[in-house]
């Protein structure tokens, strides 16, 4: 086993990307850091190395214990790796996905582009810091889609 290893091939080694080509586009993609720096799918990474890893809204990071180039399995990965992710990161994860389904009434079609509008607009001003239990009841009667039928 070599003391260097190319970052894509480690980065698919210790599981945090599924095939080698979604790492290498990671790093093309500058999602990929080692010590604070950009870099690109060749660069040599070696022990004690920290790599910043960002994965849609969660940056993960790793500090390099051994480099390996053959894939591990789960158990063995942390031998090689150890994940040091801040705690506020790994928060992101349990953070709730509010959404909400505005109701349309059988057989009126696809919403007109003055119902996407609307709907974008509502999707924009939406803040997750202080969201009620129930957002579609709250935003249906704000634009004039009530559960009442009769109306």
């Amino acid at each position: 086993m070599s003391d260097e290893t190319r970052i894509d091939k480690y980065l698919w080694a210790v599981r945090v990307f599924k095939t080698r080509t979604d790492a290498t586009d990671a790093c093309k993609g500058g999602k990929i850091r080692v010590n604070g720096a950009d870099v690109k799918p060749s660069k040599a990474i070696k022990p004690g190395d920290i790599i910043t890893a960002r994965k849609g809204a969660v940056t993960y990071t790793y500090k390099v214990i051994a480099p390996v180039e053959k894939r591990q399995g789960a158990k063995l990965v942390p031998q090689y790796a150890e994940n040091i992710t801040p705690e506020e990161e790994l928060a992101k994860l349990k953070a709730p996905v509010e959404t909400f389904f505005l109701k349309r009434d059988r057989g009126t079609g696809r919403p007109t582009k003055k119902d996407r509008r609307q709907m974008e607009s509502l999707w924009d001003s939406l803040s997750f810091d202080d969201v009620p239990d129930d957002v579609s009841d709250m935003f249906a009667s704000e634009f004039g889609f009530d559960d009442d039928p009769e109306d």
